[in-house]
């Protein structure tokens, strides 16, 4: 059987040849009927439709290879061919099969489930051997941006009655194709290793089963020569460029070699650095605090921008919104320097004409709308922009949140535009840990944090461990009222065993109320209520007699308050930045308990250099007794977390006769801690740490000869390390206390991991 391209090729001589052999067509007659021969599925009709010509017309042979081209066009028929019988135009057709089903065989890293979008062909659609390429060709591109560049695609066709056919891909996935080797050429300034640092792409090794960095991507690649461009950069090199970067493929097909060749050109430092501003009653140097970097500095283009962004938002809040900062940058290559000045125009005055948002399926607009510090109708706010973008992505609701601005119906209105894609909400999570202070350790939790797409979070967990057993319910709303008020609920039943360090356990039953609202961008003040049935229990005989005078049942109806003033980059993980929190409880409206409890804390954050940084908190707090004295179950307690060096309950008040920690009513702490990168590869999450600690504990409202109570300094230093591994959070700390009292309970080590699944 002749191949496809030949047998057209034969068609078009056997029409060439019938319409000579015929003589001059234009002279010797013209079609007197079309017939339409083959054909299954098509109406005839249909065929006739797509040709150029029509009974009456001369055998034009123009027209008739148009009609031809056109026929194949259609995608229709395997093969057209045309036949004259002498007035007569025979049209024969081969229909291309319809698809029947298609099936994927041999996948098993994707699922046909993420393969059936890829391909365009679908059943009851026309087959035809150019759609199925283009799909074999979407499907290796999908396995390749997986990493497997080894994976072959074969279609296979099997024919079923009525011009039908099933389309199966046979798969062979192939091996994940790896980096075996990064390589970099004409780096003279970072070597190998630091640059390999840089980049996102990494080479294959042991330690990184869970990340896909070191599979081969295009995109990624692309990616790290920006990467290193931004690198150069911010270190001087203002002239660096990334020449090539070419990724080889072995023969084996089973890796990658990577070769990335820089061109760094000449370091420069920044020269005259200079602020010029052309807007009224603005003095520039009322911006110089915004620029971090002076003359003889490195240059660094990421400063530059810091720069341009701090300067926009003390604008803003001055009354400036329509201002456009461009820098000025004059290299002077002999003297190695750049010359700066900042130029600060008042820009274009143009407003907020529309906020649309897309791709929010689930959640609300008004939840997203309601992060917005820019409404329709208000002067445009590159900061206010910016800020909205960050409050949006902190709402945890989205995996992508782009917050654009567009030109509007007329030069002076922007449209923005905010496109999320959603992410679920929705947790169900299984703990298991140890600590060495609560020894074995179990949790469940089930939380959903966008309730109903309405933003409101809700929670239930559950902790069961040697030593304590908890269940908790709360429910926050965000906004409540359609107000910036979050308000919310707390149930609560905490049962713990306090045997080893105070010779009882305790039992706590109740409920809280809050209410939070934000006083400025970074402070907020929180309102709290809440009634606790706190019970004494299994108190041992040979317990302390201020344990035992505490023994029973004890109702404490508590108001309180939290003022937190927040400049910390990043609250979970902070590098920089600082915050500052005054709390007070006061108890005595209904109960038993009356006291009030201050406490204020603070800590501050400094970055000395990439993934070093130095932190100082501190905390205190005291507990007066209204009336009456202070029970046991309303003091301090430090050690252990706290204070570490220290057990648990280790400082502070004791009965030395029976070693009971009675808890105190005033408390201070301090550390002072360098975190810092061990050198280990950046996919190993692991830091290193040294700190000092120290704090003291003290004042209960009895005395006795067995009881010790001095408010003596107590410090410890050590060193630690933490990581993210597979298991969950992983903490050591080994911490040696230098000034402490004889009766104090220290530790040397103090260990805990954890996980979620």
């Amino acid at each position: 059987m002749l191949p496809t391209g030949l047998k057209r090729s034969a068609a078009w001589v056997l029409v060439l040849m019938a319409l000579l052999l015929g003589g001059e067509v234009r002279a010797q007659g013209t079609i007197g009927e079309i017939r339409v021969s083959g054909v299954q599925r098509i109406d005839p009709e249909t065929v006739r439709s797509y040709l150029s010509v029509r009974t009456g017309d001369p055998f034009d042979p123009d027209r008739l290879d148009r009609s031809l081209k056109t026929l194949f066009a259609t995608g229709l028929f395997a093969d057209v061919s045309f036949q004259r019988e002498g007035a007569a135009l025979v049209v024969n057709v081969i229909e291309n099969p319809i698809i029947n089903r298609i099936a994927f065989e041999g996948n098993k890293r994707i699922d046909s489930e993420t393969l059936t979008p890829e391909v365009t062909l679908r059943p009851r659609v026309v087959y035809t051997r150019t759609k199925v390429q283009n799909d074999v060709k979407r499907i290796l591109d999908l396995y390749r941006r997986k990493g497997r560049f080894a994976a072959t695609v074969e279609p296979k066709i099997i024919q079923l009655p009525q011009n039908r056919v099933d389309l199966v891909f046979e798969i062979e996935e192939g091996d994940v194709t790896g980096v075996r080797r990064i390589s970099f050429v004409g780096n003279k300034r970072y070597g190998d290793s630091a640059l390999r640092g840089v980049i996102q792409t990494k080479e294959s090794a042991w330690y990184r089963i869970l990340s896909s960095d070191d599979n081969y991507d295009p995109d990624r690649v692309s990616f790290d020569r920006e990467l290193l461009r931004k690198h150069y950069l911010n270190a001087g090199y203002a002239d660096f460029r990334v020449v090539s970067a070419v990724a080889e493929l072995v023969p084996e097909r089973t890796g990658f070699f990577i070769t990335f060749t820089v061109d760094e050109g000449e370091r420069y430092k920044f020269g005259n650095v200079d602020i010029k501003a052309e807007l009224k009653n603005l003095d520039p140097q009322l911006l110089r605090s915004d620029v971090k970097f002076e003359a003889g500095d490195w240059y660094s283009a990421e400063k530059v921008d810091e720069a341009i962004q701090q300067m926009t938002i003390r604008l803003g809040n001055l009354g400036y919104a329509f201002v456009d900062i461009q820098p000025q940058i004059e290299r002077k290559r002999e003297e190695k320097q750049v010359n700066l000045v900042f130029e600060i125009k008042e820009g274009p005055k143009v407003y907020v004409e529309r906020i649309d948002i897309v791709g929010n399926v689930r959640t609300l607009d008004k939840v997203v709308r309601r992060e917005f510090r820019l409404v329709e109708g208000d002067a445009f706010n590159a900061a206010k922009l910016q800020r909205s973008r960050q409050r949006i992505q902190g709402l945890g609701f989205f995996k992508k949140a782009e917050v654009t601005n567009i030109q509007g119906s007329s030069p002076d209105k922007t449209v923005i535009k905010v496109d999320v894609a959603e992410k679920s909400t929705g947790e169900i999570s299984f703990g298991a840990g140890f600590s060495t202070q609560d020894s074995l350790l179990g949790q469940v939790e089930l939380r959903e944090r966008n309730l109903l797409g309405r933003g409101q979070d809700v929670r239930i967990a559950g902790i069961l461990s040697t030593r304590r057993r908890e269940v908790d319910f709360s429910f926050t709303e965000p906004y409540f009222l359609d107000r910036d008020v979050s308000a919310g609920f707390d149930l609560f039943h905490v049962t713990r065993n306090n045997q080893d360090t105070s010779s009882y356990d305790d039992k706590r039953t109740g409920f809280g109320l809050r209410f939070g609202y934000q006083l400025s961008e970074a402070m907020r003040q929180t309102l709290r209520y809440s009634l606790s049935d706190i019970e004494i229990e299994n108190v041992k005989t040979t317990a302390s007699r201020i344990i035992k005078e505490s023994e029973g049942r004890r109702i404490t109806s508590l108001i309180g308050q939290d003022l937190l003033y927040d400049r910390r980059d990043n609250r979970v993980d902070p590098t920089d930045g600082y915050f500052l929190r005054f709390s007070t409880d006061l108890a005595g409206f209904g109960g038993d308990g009356r006291f009030v409890r201050p406490s204020i804390g603070g800590g501050w954050f400094y970055p000395i250099a990439a993934d070093y940084v130095f932190s100082v908190l501190g905390q205190a707090g005291m507990v007066y007794g209204l009336g009456e004295d202070v029970a046991i179950q309303d003091r301090y307690f430090i050690g252990g977390s706290s204070l570490r060096g220290f057990r648990g309950s280790g400082i502070g008040p004791r009965d030395i006769t029976t070693g009971d920690a009675l808890g105190g009513n005033k408390y201070y702490t301090a550390t002072t801690e360098m975190s810092f990168p061990l050198g280990l590869p950046k996919d190993i999450p692991v830091l290193g740490r040294l700190f000092v600690e120290a704090g003291s504990l003290w004042g209960i409202d009895a005395s006795g000869p067995e009881i010790r109570d001095e408010g003596s300094l107590r410090a410890s230093a050590g060193i630690g390390f933490s990581i993210s591994s597979p298991v969950g959070p992983i903490r050591v700390d080994l911490a040696r206390a230098f000034l402490k009292e004889q009766y104090d309970k220290t530790e040397l080590f103090r260990f805990s991991f954890g996980t979620r699944f």
